[in-house]
């Protein structure tokens, strides 16, 4: 049943609350949509993607051991010791597991979907100057998804996995993960990483409603490298080469994000100076 459009400038209060319902509803039946073709896909999902950091000719313990052998460095990622079995303790954890790790998945396959569904909620509310750059910004935020999505599964997830499941406390103890652990730690990873690389994005709306300006940014660049490190600590294992191969993207992002607001705040310097000389 088609909606009546309504002229968003002669909308009610409920009005807007009616377009943000049928936007969530529209963002969960195409989440949805990705977790039923995930729930299916559950060899691939599980035994390709999800297992992956545990085996041993994982793409990034062979690009460590690489790098290791080319300073003469015998790395243990060369041959890392996975001493263990994924454990399911509780009769329900394998359906659990399943149902939360395709309901993940098909966020993640949904972003850009979901992001353009929150971007037709509050378009209206936009200058037609500004509601010209939606495309890019729908665009450039799921690219910085993605590569935090990558980047977290890729580079944070197996560095955590190695160095959890090796870590040795003692010969009477043997480490034996529940799948839960497991499977919610890489989950844990690859969204945290996505998350954290939409830090362009949030510079870029902070400056807009005036929160953020490149000189403040500046000045609190080191309570910011203070943060990121806090953050790096709690997504990875507490090691200190794990944290900064983290931290360092971050900062990076952090950078950019300065010059972001400073191109934003120029913008809208040069757009009131040109209506300045309309007025005239």
């Amino acid at each position: 049943m088609a909606r009546k459009k309504v002229d968003p400038n002669k909308m009610s209060f409920l009005d807007h609350v009616e377009e943000l319902r049928w936007c969530l509803i529209r963002s969960i039946i195409g989440i949805l949509m990705g977790a039923t073709a995930a729930f299916f896909a559950r060899k691939f999902i599980f035994d390709t993607v999800m297992f992956g950091p545990i085996k041993k000719d994982f793409v990034t313990y062979e690009f460590f051991c690489r790098i290791g052998r080319f300073f003469g460095i015998e790395s243990e990622f060369c041959d890392p010791q996975f001493n263990f079995i994924l454990q399911s303790r509780e009769m329900s954890d394998l359906f659990s597991v399943h149902i939360w790790t395709s309901i993940t998945v098909g966020f993640v396959v949904a972003f850009p979907y979901v992001l353009w569904q929150f971007w037709r909620f509050i378009s209206p509310g936009l200058k037609n100057q500004e509601r010209k750059y939606s495309s890019g910004f729908i665009i450039v935020s799921s690219i910085l998804f993605f590569i935090g999505v990558v980047f977290g599964y890729y580079v944070i997830a197996p560095l955590s996995v190695h160095f959890m499941l090796t870590y040795q406390l003692s010969d009477f103890v043997q480490t034996q993960p529940s799948i839960q652990s497991y499977i919610a730690y890489i989950r844990a990873s690859a969204l945290a990483s996505g998350i954290l690389f939409e830090l362009p994005i949030i510079i870029y709306f902070l400056t807009k409603i005036g929160l953020a300006t490149p000189e403040g940014m500046r000045k609190y660049r080191k309570f910011a490298l203070v943060i990121v490190l806090i953050v790096a600590a709690i997504i990875t294992p507490p090691d200190i080469a794990s944290q900064v191969i983290v931290a360092i993207p971050v900062l990076i992002l952090y950078e950019i994000s300065i010059y972001i607001s400073k191109f934003v705040l120029r913008r809208e310097a040069r757009a009131k100076r040109k209506l300045a000389k309309q007025s005239q």
